[in-house]
């Protein structure tokens, strides 16, 4: 870990005030390479001390938001755009509504999908109950036949 520690103003507990890469994604179980690669799209914008990378909270933060945006669904670019917006206004209002218009956005996406999976659950279902019952005909028919009798 990055050595640079701060102590909390509440309570004097300790943690650190800065992050290297390798903390970052033991802390968030990701790979260094995931965090390069989110460095990359313009998501994540570390110092830099010699040729290290170094992450501050806030770098965290932001780490922790573009993994809970990729695990809702949301593509870089749209969850880029959502932290983008964070220092636009100081009440965070075009933020939060951007957010809100994703969210629902993602959200109807959802609800079709669910749809479209019930739907081809029944029919699943529905083709495992004839298979069903085609086999065991062809069971009968086949014992039948073994037993002498008519087919």
């Amino acid at each position: 870990m990055v050595e640079t520690l701060a102590v909390a103003a509440a309570g004097g507990e300790r943690r650190p005030s800065l992050y290297s890469i390798g903390d970052l994604a033991a802390e968030l179980a990701v790979s260094p390479r995931a965090i390069r690669f989110y460095e990359d799209r313009g998501l994540l914008k570390p110092q830099r001390i010699g040729g290290n990378r170094v992450y501050t909270h806030g770098d965290r933060a932001r780490l922790k938001l573009i993994l809970r945006g990729k695990r809702l669904g949301f593509s870089l670019a749209d969850i880029k755009e959502m932290l983008d917006l964070y220092n636009v206004d100081p009440d965070h209002l075009e933020q939060l509504r951007v957010t809100l218009e994703k969210g629902r956005a993602r959200i109807a996406e959802l609800e079709r999908q669910r749809a479209e999976i019930a739907a081809t659950l029944a029919e699943l279902r529905e083709l495992e109950t004839a298979v069903v019952g085609m086999i065991r005909e062809r069971e009968r028919g086949s014992r039948k036949r073994k037993q002498g009798g008519p087919s």
